[in-house]
């Protein structure tokens, strides 16, 4: 499984892409191919404010529904409005077109883990 050096990740397998300001959220191939086929996926609204670490949504799929984490501080600026037509995007593309929603940063995220510390929790939570 190849895990994007460029992101930031989370223990509860989030991924996060910096972009100046503002941060893009989503889950990990790892979490989707846990999860099997998305049926649902639930967002939070633009302009929601997001605490690092409080419950921000949630996916369903036919194995099993599991909570989202916000893995940083900010305001919701977008959510992928496609995922509600198209929860599949998650599984089909989750570091691109499966994104979920895009945060302007209330300040620099903090607690996160680099590409080489999440493939550790990888091989951890595998088993």
């Amino acid at each position: 499984m190849s895990i994007p050096a460029d992101l930031l990740y989370t223990d509860t397998h989030e991924w996060v892409r910096i972009e100046g300001d503002e941060a893009v959220i989503g889950i990990t191939q790892f979490a989707q191919e846990q999860l099997g086929d998305l049926t649902f996926v639930d967002l939070p609204a633009v302009g929601d404010t997001l605490a690092t670490g409080q419950e921000m949504g949630s996916v369903e799929s036919v194995k099993a529904a599991s909570e989202l984490y916000s893995p940083l501080a900010g305001t919701v600026s977008a959510v992928n409005d496609a995922l509600s037509g198209a929860p599949e995007l998650v599984n089909q593309s989750p570091y691109t077109d499966g994104w979920m929603v895009r945060v302007k940063l209330d300040g620099k995220p903090e607690g996160l883990l680099s590409a080489a510390d999440y493939e550790a929790v990888v091989a951890r939570d595998a088993h």
